[in-house]
C-alpha cells in the first residue's frame, strides 16, 4: 500500500463480512451482513466511516449486498451516514432525471447503447470524489456496471503518450442546441445567458455564443494526478470518452454526415488544440478495456466508488432496469 495511506488499517466489524466476487478479484470489495445479524444500515455506516475510508482508499469500490435497502429514500440515507452532503449534479453531460432531493437516475441513455469506462465529471473544475450507484430493479439481461482501476489504467499507458498530455493536457469542445444531445439550458439549469457565463468564467470554459440560441464551450484539463489520499498516479479525464472516434461506428458516421467536425456535439483534442492521434486513441480505449471488469446488479446493491480510483461504465440491457446514483465529497481540480 502507499506511504501516504494510514499505516493504521481497521479491523473488520464483527458485524460483517468482506469477500470477493471471484477469487484474485480485488474490485469491488464486496461486504454483507454477518450471519444474518441485522444491521440498520445508516447507523452501520455513520459508525465506521473510518473502516469505509480505509477499504475504499485500498479497492477503489466497495459493493454493499444484502443490507435491506429498498427504496431512494434508504439509499439516500445511507450514503449521507457513509458519505457526508450529497451534491448536485452539475455541469451536465449525460440525461438524468431527480429521483429524490440529489438521487438521481444513473442515465437515461437508451437501453441498446454501452457506455464507455469514465469518471464522473472529471472535466469539471470541481467533481465527486465520491459516486454511489443504487440496484433499485436489476435488468432481467444485461445492463451489467463494469469497473476498472485507474492507477492500472495509467500504468498500461505508453510513458510517451503520458508525457504528452503532460504537456498539452486535453481540450474538451462542446457545441450546444443544434438538436443533438442535452441544451445548454439542461446543462447548467438554467435559461439565463448570463448564469451561464458566470458559471464558465469560474470554472475556466471559453464560451462563444453563436446564432440565435446555439453557444460553444472549450475547457483545457490534466488528463491524470496524483489521487489526494493514496499519493498514486490515475489516469483521470474525458479525452477518450468524448472524442468521437469512440462512439459506435453507426453513430460516428451518422454525426459526421450531419456536422462539420468543428460543429460536433462534443470532441476533444490536445489542449492546444490539436487533434489526437488516432493510434493514441487506440491505446486509451486498450488501456480502459483491459483493466475493466463487469458484475451483474442483484435487488438492493450499493456501489460505493472512489471516484479518481475507479473508472465505472455500463453494458446494454433488455428489460426493465432502475439504477439510481448520488455523488459526494467535491474536490477541485486546483487542490490535487
Amino acid at each position: 500500500m502507499n506511504s501516504m495511506l494510514d499505516d493504521h488499517r481497521p479491523s473488520t466489524p464483527d458485524s460483517i463480512n468482506e469477500g470477493h466476487l471471484e477469487a484474485g478479484r480485488m474490485l469491488p470489495l464486496v461486504i454483507t451482513p454477518a450471519g444474518g445479524e441485522a444491521v440498520e444500515p445508516g447507523e452501520w455506516a455513520k459508525r465506521h466511516r473510518e473502516f469505509i475510508e480505509s477499504r475504499l482508499a485500498a479497492h477503489g469500490g466497495l459493493l454493499f449486498r444484502g443490507f435491506a435497502i429498498r427504496e431512494a429514500a434508504e439509499f439516500e440515507q445511507f450514503v449521507e451516514a457513509a458519505c457526508g452532503e450529497l451534491i448536485e449534479y452539475q455541469e451536465r453531460s449525460s440525461p438524468r432525471s431527480t429521483v429524490s432531493g440529489r438521487v438521481y437516475t444513473s442515465t437515461d441513455h437508451p437501453a441498446s447503447r454501452s457506455i464507455f469506462p469514465h469518471n464522473e465529471q472529471s472535466y469539471n473544475t470541481t467533481f465527486p470524489m465520491k459516486i454511489i450507484f443504487f440496484c433499485h430493479t436489476p435488468a432481467p439481461e444485461g445492463g451489467g456496471t463494469p469497473v476498472g482501476d485507474t492507477r492500472k489504467i495509467f500504468q498500461g499507458i505508453d510513458p510517451r503518450i503520458k508525457d504528452r498530455f503532460a504537456q498539452k493536457k486535453y481540450m474538451y469542445v462542446r457545441n450546444y442546441n443544434n438538436g443533438v444531445g442535452l441544451s445548454w439550458q439542461q446543462v447548467f439549469q438554467t435559461s439565463e445567458r448570463s448564469v451561464v457565463e458566470d458559471y464558465c468564467r469560474r470554472s475556466e470554459i471559453e464560451f462563444e455564443w453563436r446564432g440565435a440560441d446555439g453557444l460553444r464551450t472549450r475547457q483545457v484539463r490534466p488528463a491524470f494526478a496524483r489521487h489526494p489520499r493514496t499519493g498514486e498516479w490515475v489516469w483521470f479525464n474525458h479525452a477518450t470518452f468524448f472524442h468521437i472516434s469512440t462512439l459506435e461506428p453507426a453513430l460516428q458516421s451518422s454525426l459526421l454526415q450531419i456536422f462539420s467536425e468543428d460543429d460536433l456535439p462534443n470532441n476533444t483534442y490536445y489542449g492546444d488544440g490539436s487533434r489526437i492521434e488516432a493510434s493514441v486513441l487506440e491505446e486509451l480505449r486498450a488501456a480502459y478495456r483491459q483493466a475493466m471488469t463487469v458484475f451483474p446488479w442483484q435487488q438492493g446493491d450499493i456501489l460505493l466508488l472512489d471516484n479518481m480510483l475507479t473508472a465505472h461504465a455500463r453494458e446494454p440491457f433488455r428489460g426493465t432496469r432502475k439504477i439510481l446514483t448520488a455523488m459526494a465529497e467535491p474536490r477541485r481540480w486546483h487542490t490535487l
